[in-house]
């Protein structure tokens, strides 16, 4: 490695793990990411409308409702990312804030926004999940090869700059008002305004503001109580919540900023269901292939990302709460109201001309189950670094994305199903939502119903391979559960039973032999060419 790269190399390296929580398998030794990078918002419409993927809607539209039936029902057709040129606000007043929807409303823009084709994701998973487990190199080739892993390693070390397009325009105090932002009620049973594509960035108690790599970044949902404040929705478990924990322990309210319509990259990446070390914000500089650029609120201790459309700063009380709610959810249902904490707005700043970017949550298909599609194929390649037997893994889109999972394995020895499953259920918190499981054998396809229930009625006798669990963790959003958050799980184990799984002779699957296959193939291929594919 030439002198100056080992420099490089040794002066950040215990911070890039830090960072990405790297720690096992090789990279590739070429990066994965074939587009350019998108340093915001409006590079990624850029390549969408160079695409034919992005349509303005001159028309004036209802932020209340109307706004939704029109996103899902693009949505519904694989249509286009959508610009709202004329938002119709409560008032009746048209905001001079277009509203950007649909931007992840299909699988190929979800995997664009990752800096690739769907074609690709497996390979960049593979590649993630080695960046975060690299295996020590041999020798100066394998150094060398190792390169774009730094590279990726040193992308995610942010850009602190001091003049930021995010705060061209500055409004503090009674000037920080909500009013004005096209922020929609989707449902008719919905409580009010909501924003539900907010970057929220916090920070541990006692940590310097500087310190980015404690940050957390995650998509909470954020309902507007009036022009100066927020509610903010986070579950116990996630970063948001942790961190509000350290503050109010102290009685102090902690600082924390909504970025509104960040780049792809950190859009994606709060989204992701990464492990509690590794940060967000640094992550985003991995996927983005650049290094992400913050810049210092105004009124708050906190860095956020400079070339984002708008920031709300304030501050969390440490025990005030308001009641949230209801609004539809992803599992097609109104979740009840609860409290939760409340943000006084104390600055919003934003670009010159900016974009609201908003979505919906509803009962799939919406952009979270599509975006849930493309992390499942995302972090195959980490879970199978944990399981390795496991040799794919789907999460129905219709199941709420993550309440049904799949999984085929190579299966060897007996009870390997069922340690499978249970090693799932406690890999990763996500995985402690799921409340079926199916383990199937590697030649069953995990996205295929027919096959799946073919091998549910013809390798699963129900007094045998059916794993009941009882008052596990659950997400409270779940009805059926019999308490919030407290409910069953089953586990089935529908693999080929071997050894003393069973004392009867198991049967033999039928199947052509491969010469007639391939006899019968052509022959259609001629005859019948209508019928090809």
């Amino acid at each position: 490695m030439p002198r100056s790269a080992a420099q490089v190399c040794r002066a950040s390296n215990s911070r890039c793990e830090t960072l990405l929580g790297l720690s096992g398998t090789q990279p590739r030794s070429s990066p994965v990411r074939t587009h350019p990078p998108y340093p915001s918002l409006r590079h990624f419409l850029d390549w969408c409308a160079a695409t034919g993927q992005f349509r303005q809607v001159p028309d004036p539209v209802s932020v209340r409702h109307r706004m939704t039936a029109v996103h899902r029902a693009v949505l519904e057709a694989g249509g286009p990312v959508l610009q709202f040129d004329r938002p119709v606000l409560d008032d009746g007043r048209i905001s001079d804030i277009p509203v950007v929807a649909n931007l992840f409303g299909t699988a190929d823009r979800a995997a664009a926004g990752l800096g690739v084709s769907q074609s690709q994701l497996d390979d960049l998973g593979a590649f993630l999940a080695a960046l975060r487990s690299p295996a020590p190199p041999d020798g100066l080739r394998d150094a060398l090869s190792r390169w774009p892993m730094l590279k990726a390693a040193l992308a995610a070390r942010p850009k602190m700059v001091k003049t930021a397009p995010v705060q061209a325009v500055i409004h503090e105090g009674p000037e920080a008002s909500l009013s004005n932002l096209p922020v929609q009620t989707h449902w008719p049973g919905d409580a009010g305004p909501l924003i539900t594509w907010p970057v929220v960035i916090t920070r541990p108690h006692g940590s310097a503001p500087e310190n980015v790599s404690g940050y957390n970044a995650g998509v909470y949902r954020t309902q507007v109580l009036d022009r100066s404040q927020l509610i903010m929705r986070w579950l116990p478990h996630r970063g948001g919540a942790a961190h509000h924990r350290s503050w109010a322990r102290q009685g102090e309210p902690m600082p924390a900023a909504v970025v509104l319509g960040a780049d792809p990259a950190t859009l994606l990446s709060a989204a992701l269901p990464l492990p509690e070390t590794v940060s967000e914000l640094a992550f985003a500089g991995a996927l983005g292939g650049a290094r992400p650029r913050l810049t210092a609120c105004k009124t708050i201790p906190l860095m956020v990302p400079a070339d984002a459309e708008i920031v709300l700063e304030g501050w969390v009380s440490p025990d005030e709460t308001a009641p949230e709610g209801p609004f539809g959810d992803h599992t097609g249902y109104y979740n009840p109201t609860e409290p939760f904490p409340v943000m006084q707005v104390s600055a919003v700043t934003r670009r010159e001309n900016p974009l609201y970017l908003s979505t919906y949550t509803g009962r799939p298909p919406d952009e979270p189950a599509i975006i849930g599609e493309v992390f499942n194929r995302l972090a195959l390649p980490a879970i199978q670094a944990q399981i390795p037997e496991i040799r794919d893994l789907w999460l129905p889109p219709a199941a709420c994305s993550y309440r049904i999972a799949i999984v085929s394995i190579d299966k060897r020895y007996p009870g390997q199903a069922r340690r499978v499953m249970m090693a799932l259920w406690g890999m990763l918190p996500q995985f402690s939502y799921t409340k079926i499981m199916i383990a199937v054998d590697a030649d069953t396809d995990p996205r295929k119903w027919d096959d799946i229930a073919w091998v549910l009625a013809t390798r699963m006798d129900p007094s045998r391979d059916v794993m009941i669990l009882e008052n596990t963790p659950m997400d409270y959003l779940d009805f059926a559960s019999p308490q919030p958050g407290l409910a069953g799980k089953i586990g089935i184990d529908a693999t080929t039973k071997t050894g003393s799984e069973t004392s009867r002779e198991w049967g033999q699957v039928m199947q052509g032999a491969p010469q007639d296959q391939a006899f019968a193939a052509d022959l259609v291929a001629r005859l019948m060419p209508e019928l090809r594919g």
